[in-house]
Parts: C-alpha cells; structure tokens; sequence
C-alpha cells in the first residue's frame, strides 16, 4: 500500500530549507511528515486495538515516548524501541516502582485525516464578519465566522483559534496587517481554517493555516492551495445526509484516554504542560478535582486566546482515566476551547464542557457555567462546591509530589542526553494514575462484603479524610458507585 503524503500537489511553495552540502556524504535522513516526526516513528499494533482507535478495550503495550524534531512543538509519538535512557521502560505492572511510573508506558492508535470543511474569514467594515470562501460550497459553517475570528481580536496581530461546530472541531489562523486603504479603515483582518470531526490531528496543518492566512492578507481571493488541500484531505462522507462522519469519537473517559493519551494532543509549544503548572500553581489540583466531577468550566482571557485553548486542553488532561467502564454514567467530557455569545443556546443544554471566551459578558450569565476562571482566580457561585476551593493537606502533597517528580525528570534530562521522557507525558499520567487509584479503590470498596468508605481508604486514594469528604461525596453520587461514607466530620480542623 502506498502511504498518501501529508502534503497537497500544490503546497509546494511553502518554505523548505536546502538540503546541507554537507551531509551528502551521510545516509539519507528518514521521510518526514508536515509535522516534522519521521516516518520511522510508526505506531506498533497491539491486538485490543483497532480502526481508528476508538474501542473501550484499554490495553497498553509499553513503547517508547520519543521527541518531535520539530523544536517549537512536542509531539508524543510511538517508537518501535524501547528508550535506553532515564530508565523509564516499563515492563512492569502499573504501580511498579520507579522514578517516573508509566512515562514510557504507550498504547497503539490511529486515526485518519478527515477534513469536512476550509474556509476564509474576513473582516468587512460594513458588513462586520463574513465567510469569504469555502469548500464544499454548500457547507453549513453559520457562526464559524465569529469563532475563528474571537472578539476583540482587533487589538491583536496574530492568532489561532480552537472550536467546536456542531459535532465538528475547528483550528482557524488569524492575522491582522496594515494596509493603506480608507475602505478597509487601515487594516485588514482575516482569518483561514478548517473543520474536522476530531480535534486531535488538526495540529498538523497549524503551520499551513499560517501560511495562507498571510498569503490571504498580501494576496486576496488567491485559493488555489486551499482547494488541492481540501481535495488532498476530504473526509467521505456517509450518504445519510445528516452531516456526521461516522468516526466521529464520542467524548466519554474512557474514550478520552484513548484519544487524549497518549495522542489526544494539538500539537503545543514545547513546556505547554509546564506553563499550565507554572500559572495554576497549587490550583490544579482545585481544577482537577472539577474536571473529574464533570463540572461547567469557563475560562475568561482577553485575546490573544490560543494559548487558553491550550489551557482548556490541558483541563481536559486532568480526568484521564484507563479503568473500563467507569464512564458509564457520567456526563460526556465536551471540550468546547474558544466559544462566543453565539454559543449561549448551545452550552444551556450542555451538562458537561471545558470552555474558554473573551467575552466579559459571560461571567454575569451564571447559569451558563459552574466554574468561572478569570486569570488564575478561581471561582464558582455554587455553594455545594466552594468547599473545593479551599486547598487542604492532602491537595498540598498530590502537588508537591508533582513538582518533585519534574524536577527529577529535568534533572534526568540534563544529566543524560538520551533521556526520552518529557513533561507533557509526565503531568498526563500523574494525574491518569492519580485518577486510577482513586477508581480502582472505590471499585474495589463497592464489590466488597463491607461497602464502607474509612479514613484509611481516604488516605489510600491521596485524599484528605475530612478536607475532601464533598468531593468524595459528589464523586460517590456523578459515577454512581455504591459505597457507604462512615467518617465522621470534625467539630473543628
């Protein structure tokens, strides 16, 4: 079979460096993708696995975690090997005893382009936002143009925007220039993008939606590389006509971890997962403990707003979970990332999302959200759930853990030049292995003669034994899991 090539038949005039003189004495390197991971970074089948990746079986066959060559992105990829530094290989069960548990533990999946839509967006000063452009022309894309354009975007020269349509999800670029022109009131704004059922591949045509929005702004109503891309990458399709695509992954956690772990990713700036750490701090383990009970979370930034798209990504990290069936009664896990006034009917019937807006108005609309996030203040007008707010002991330690744990792997990185581990799978199964004990206590707990939570098994799953009995609580009653909560509330702490 003849892999098809990430690149369409016209992209060609996208910048290449020259191959070095130098080398030609050398080996030819490996063929490389548009994001940059060599063609020998394969993925390694396993038997539980299949199609495009998106079975409940979890079965994890270690493998190596390996660096993208590209410098300013991570991408966590499948190596055929095993890793020779850091000692991270892990055969072993889960649990097992070493530096950083599970960093190198990897399960195989794979997933199709599928690209339904592009489209050009363009600022009209008479006529406000408008779709310029699109393939397929008969294209539902009614609201797209707020969404790849984020309001407030004006003030800014330089975006990209991550969203959801309908039961799509959109990566769109957006530039703004200077131009001479009193019709255009002295600039020009547009922004280019596309519609995918996933959101996890959309990384890779990040730098091509860069390229042609500037190309779009110096050379208007030029979309010949857009239309062989869209030819090149056309999802197929169902003949319904209601406008799904059949691989379309449902959102639940155990899907999640499918699709999120290890390749639910956007391709982000290397240290993504570490300035998530660093502007959080201690209140990541205030998010995690909302993700994981399925809480509306907003996330409030003026623009730029592709980096709290990253933010909203790194939120959903927080509720991996590998244990079968513990996703049967909760709420799917929406990632929404950048959304608008237009999205207000839509999110009114949503249960569950992670969600991020430049719009002010949105913090006067409580019945939208019940996690509000402006900056790195945390908030939430439901009373039952500001007990969470407040950090106990046990939150203190989980993160104490979690900061000495990376310094470990960066000192294991500058010590050993083959270390092959990084941050963003370390912060991943921090909290996927955190989540795991929790789960597998409380199942273990429900099947057992004496159903009966105690401060022991508290203690044992990481949690504080009285800080975090509402959790639990709230734990106990959105996973539907059976268990008597027997300890007894203290008069004063």
């Amino acid at each position: 079979m003849v892999e098809q090539s990430d690149r369409a038949p016209l992209l060609d005039w996208e910048e290449i460096p020259p191959p070095d003189p130098n080398q030609a004495a050398q080996p030819p390197p490996e063929p490389q993708r548009e994001d940059g991971t060599a063609a020998a970074e394969r993925r390694t089948a396993t038997g539980s696995e299949s199609g495009a990746g998106w079975s409940s079986a979890v079965t994890a066959v270690p493998t190596a975690v390996t660096y993208s060559p590209t410098r300013n992105r991570t991408a966590v990829v499948v190596s055929r090997d095993q890793p020779s530094g850091c000692g991270f290989a892990r055969p072993e069960p889960a649990g097992a005893e070493l530096p950083f548990p599970g960093v190198a533990a990897r399960g195989q999946w794979e997933e199709k382009d599928q690209i339904v839509a592009v489209f050009v967006v363009t600022f009209d000063t008479r006529s406000g936002n408008l779709v310029e452009w699109c393939l397929p022309h008969d294209v539902n894309l009614d609201g797209v143009e707020f969404k790849s354009m984020a309001s407030g975007s004006h003030r800014i020269t330089s975006d990209f925007i991550y969203f959801r349509k309908g039961k799509y999800f959109g990566l769109a670029c957006f530039a703004n220039m200077p131009v001479e022109s009193e019709l255009e009131r002295g600039a020009r704004m547009k922004s280019v993008g596309i519609l995918s059922p996933s959101y996890t591949l959309l990384y890779r045509y990040m730098h091509f939606l860069e390229n042609q929005v500037r190309h779009q702004l110096h050379c208007p109503g030029q979309y010949s590389p857009l239309e062989a891309f869209y030819e090149d990458k056309k999802a197929v399709l169902p003949p319904t006509g209601n406008g799904l695509v059949t691989s379309c992954p449902t959102w639940t956690v155990a899907s999640i971890n499918r699709c999120m772990h290890p390749e639910m990713k956007i391709t982000h700036p290397a240290g993504c997962m570490s300035q998530f750490i660093q502007f959080f701090g201690e209140q990541i383990m205030v998010l995690w403990k909302f993700v994981l009970l399925r809480k509306r979370l907003l996330i409030f930034s003026p623009p730029p707003i592709g980096v709290v798209c990253y933010r909203v990504y790194c939120c959903c990290c927080l509720a991996n979970v590998s244990i079968p069936g513990i996703s049967v009664s909760v709420p799917e896990l929406r990632p929404f990332f950048y959304i608008n006034i237009a999205d207000i009917s839509t999110l009114e019937t949503e249960f569950s999302y992670v969600a991020c807006t430049t719009e002010k108005i949105f913090e006067d609309k409580k019945e939208l959200y019940d996690v509000y996030v402006d900056n790195q203040n945390v908030k939430t007008h439901r009373s039952h759930l500001q007990p969470l707010l407040r950090l106990n002991a046990a939150d203190k330690e989980k993160y104490r853990k979690l900061s000495e744990q990376r310094q470990m792997l960066l000192y294991s990185q500058e010590v050993d030049e083959s270390c092959t581990a990084n941050e963003e799978d370390l912060f991943i199964l921090f909290f996927m292995e955190l989540n795991n004990r929790i789960f597998q206590t409380l199942s273990e707990v429900a099947g057992s003669s004496d159903p009966t939570i105690t401060a022991d098994h508290m203690r044992a799953m990481g949690l504080d034994p009285q800080g975090d009995r509402s959790f639990l609580e709230d734990l106990l009653e959105v996973y539907a899991i059976d268990v008597t909560l027997v300890i007894d509330n203290l008069c004063c702490s």
